[in-house]
């Protein structure tokens, strides 16, 4: 067999065919034992690794061993030598899960997996096809990816140089809305012409195309072309499309329904041929709609693949039979979904405790009392690491994150800053991507001056606009211009100086290891002796993040690899050993799993976010029901759920209602506690006699409340009045104010347009220069 990962020989089941012998046909109808891999899987479990051929797709609830049959299946192809490493394609979503899945297949089949050059992320397999083809989409192999910090540059000059009013549209607005297009698969010239007037009244596709020549110009990429770019060139060559797709004879894709629509259209066009795709996801666990996952992806994989075999997993290994009732509850409340149930079995046939719901006065009362039950736990020798809160919004974690500081309860934040993201950082591989890439001009204006050495404003302005007149880089552009009398002496011979520094760091890296040559850089840039001089409390710490950075180099074997990794890699790595309380987002949450799960802030218009509901509508509640969904089944024994009467957010007091949520789950696997519900039966405790209660004054039995009410020195500072609150839940009717197809409506944000459809209080309007939206009616008022 040859060694080339790209030969796709012969196929291994017709060297078997063509091989076999009158014996070993007579041996092949005594059954063979089953692989020792194979021991130990569900009846599920094992049809999925089994059921090689065709489509497939995987419905995998949480906890039922997803992890384990995508592993165990890739064994068994290598096992059975369906195909060679090199012709399988294994999709995942992080580096992290690429790592693990390799290990496992490894102690799996008993030895390390060579060969399997196309097991890793979307992204990092779009890098290794577009590096190839990199002349097809105007690139250089060399190409630099772009961060979303470089990108966020990038496109300010771009909206400073059309005289847009950056204030009033921002980068950060023209970057979501061109990574929403390259998610979907949109070139500039097949950007809607709705879609383009959101930004900049109208100069939206247009200064998408400029930001993509732009990026030419630099021989750059931003991580949604990595996708795009390889999209366009197999649509556009049919040859190349043909060669990948006798490549993949199989293909493996995890969290499938967290693809975008790009990603999407990738995967079917490589698996037109053979149809040996296996997709293995959850449709109750997606997401990620706000950073372009489609649940439709997954929801017509039948449609999209015609005789496509759907395995369900549903046998759960991780959380008690209450908690899976619960789950199941709640989530049987969407309509888009393709359903199943979980189940367990529990230890001893016993059911595990209830989930328990909880309300508070406020916020600061949740926390406390979540923080109290947290200590009860710990003293009972609960470990603080198998304890997790997560919250919908990042907001609700100042008042965990003082109690927990006030009480000495050790606690970690998942999801915080990462390494690669810190200033220092940014810089030290600022001045790398220069020496590896010298087109690269958002390298080059970040460090330019950084410290300071005498190039100014003025000077780098020159620098641009000569580079901008002989359409160069900035670097060819100022080698160019100090031969001229354009730039002032003292700039000349600043600028002279750091071109001249940055040959001479170029010329050095074939010759030493790239560890040594970017302490070299750091050193003689006079990087770390500015930070050395730098008198400011966190100082030390940058220097040593800067030895840290030269140390993590050293994993790889060349600058390039190392730079490669830095862009595609952007995972926290948890080495912390230390017992700490987790507190994290939901979002955050997904894919993990602790003992108890706290869940606080289940409030209409927090969770479910009034923000999806007003953008998404039905689509929007019920991603956020997953969400609610996802958060239940992160927990193995126990659950806590609760939710506030007022909440403090930005400064301002806003009094609420329970979410709807509480109201689906399932009576008889909750455990309402007393100081929630007055001792009332749960199901006869809906958020409309929530309302109720607060307009008749009535008490829940809270101590929060007891103590508001009788504090009237207080009153002050109270939130708003619960009974004027009630009243106004009561009396107003968000449907009362009624539309007519075709009738002219204005709205604050998008403008004028017609209503062409209407769903309850929710109006599909088609809008003059936003486009078609979904908008709640009493957003929006009579032209």
């Amino acid at each position: 067999m040859t060694n080339d990962p790209f030969d796709l020989g012969s196929i291994p089941e017709e060297q078997t065919a063509r091989s076999t012998s009158s014996a070993a046909r007579a041996a092949m109808r005594v059954p063979a034992p089953n692989p020792p891999y194979l021991e130990g899987l569900n009846a599920e479990q094992r049809e999925a690794v089994e059921s090689q051929d065709g489509p497939v797709l995987v419905l995998a609830g949480a906890g039922t061993g997803k992890t384990r049959v995508l592993t165990t299946r890739l064994a068994h192809l290598l096992a059975t030598k369906k195909a060679w490493p090199s012709q399988i394609l294994a999709v995942t979503f992080t580096n992290k899960a690429a790592r693990e899945m390799k290990e496992r297949i490894g102690q799996l089949i008993g030895g390390v997996v060579e060969g399997m050059q196309w097991l890793g992320t979307f992204h990092a397999l779009g890098a290794k096809i577009l590096r190839r083809h990199a002349e097809l989409a105007g690139l250089r192999s060399d190409f630099t990816i772009l961060d979303a910090d470089d990108q966020i540059r990038l496109m300010k000059q771009l909206i400073s140089a059309e005289g847009i009013d950056e204030k009033r549209w921002p980068a950060r607005q023209l970057a979501s809305h061109i990574d929403g297009w390259k998610n979907r698969g949109l070139t500039p010239d097949k950007v809607p012409a709705g879609e383009a007037h959101a930004f900049a009244n109208g100069k939206g596709a247009e200064l998408y195309r400029q930001y993509q020549e732009r990026l030419k110009v630099l021989n750059a990429a931003d991580f949604g072309d990595l996708l795009l770019e390889v999209l366009r060139i197999f649509q556009e060559n049919p040859e190349i499309l043909a060669e990948y797709q006798d490549r993949f004879r199989y293909m493996l894709v995890d969290e499938y329904q967290d693809t975008n629509v790009a990603q999407y259209l990738w995967l079917r066009l490589l698996a037109a041929k053979h149809k040996n795709i296996c997709c293995v996801g959850d449709d109750d666990q997606s997401i990620y709609g706000w950073r372009g996952a489609e649940v439709d992806n997954i929801l017509r994989f039948e449609k999209d693949f015609p005789g496509a075999k759907v395995i369900r997993l549903e046998r759960n290994y991780r959380s008690t039979p209450n908690i899976l009732g619960a789950a199941s509850g709640l989530i049987a409340a969407n309509e888009a979904r393709l359903g199943k149930t979980l189940w367990t079995e529990g230890e001893d046939g016993a059911e595990g405790e209830k989930i328990k719901v909880a309300s508070y006065w406020d916020g600061e009362e949740e926390a406390r009392m979540v923080a109290e039950e947290v200590e009860q736990l710990q003293r009972q020798g609960h470990a603080l690491h198998e304890m997790a809160i997560l919250v919908r919004a990042s907001f609700q974690m100042r008042e965990f994150e003082d109690r927990f500081i006030s009480l000495g309860i050790p606690y970690r934040v998942v999801g915080g800053p990462r390494f690669y993201e810190r200033a220092e950082i940014r810089d030290a591989n600022a001045y790398l991507r220069l020496i590896a890439q010298p087109d690269d001009d958002l390298a080059f204006e970040r460090i330019v001056n950084r410290p300071a050495r005498g190039i100014g404003k003025v000077a780098l302005q020159t620098v641009r606009d000569a580079a901008r007149l002989q359409g160069v880089s900035l670097m060819r552009g100022a080698r160019a211009i100090v031969a001229t009398e354009e730039l002032k002496p003292a700039a000349r011979r600043a600028v002279t100086a750091f071109v001249e520094m940055v040959d001479r760091w170029r010329q050095l890296i074939d010759g030493l290891p790239h560890t040594e040559l970017a302490e070299i850089i750091l050193d003689e840039s006079g990087y770390t002796e500015m930070w050395q001089n730098d008198k400011s409390a966190d100082a030390p710490g940058k220097l040593d993040n800067l030895k840290e950075l030269v140390r993590s180099m050293e994993q790889f074997e060349t600058l390039g690899e190392y730079l490669e990794h830095v862009s595609l890699v952007m995972e926290i790595e948890q080495n912390d050993l230390e017992d700490k309380l987790n507190l994290m987002t939901l979002h955050s949450a997904k894919g993990l799993e602790f003992e108890t799960v706290f869940l606080p802030g289940w409030e209409e218009g927090l969770f479910p976010h009034q923000r999806a509901l007003d953008e998404s509508g039905i689509a929007g509640l019920e991603e956020e029901r997953r969400l609610a969904y996802v958060g239940i089944t992160r927990a193995k024994k126990r659950a806590y759920i609760s939710f506030a009467a007022n909440r403090r957010i930005h400064a301002l007091w806003q009094s609420a209602l329970p979410s709807r949520f509480v109201d689906e789950l399932p009576q008889n696997h909750v455990e309402v506690t007393q100081s929630a519900m007055a001792g009332e039966s749960y199901q006869n405790y809906s958020p409309s006699r929530f309302a109720q209660d607060f307009a008749s004054g009535s008490d829940y039995n809270s101590p929060g409340w007891r103590r508001a009410q009788s504090n009237k020195s207080a009153k002050a500072s109270r939130p708003p009045d619960m009974e004027a609150h009630a009243e106004l839940v009561a009396t107003s009717d968000p449907s009362a104010e009624s539309y007519g197809m075709g009738e002219r409506v204005f709205h604050l944000k998008f403008g004028y347009g017609h209503v062409i459809a209407i769903d309850g209080n929710k109006l599909t309007v088609d809008f003059d220069k936003a486009g078609r939206k979904k908008v709640i009616d009493s957003f929006v008022e009579r032209a």
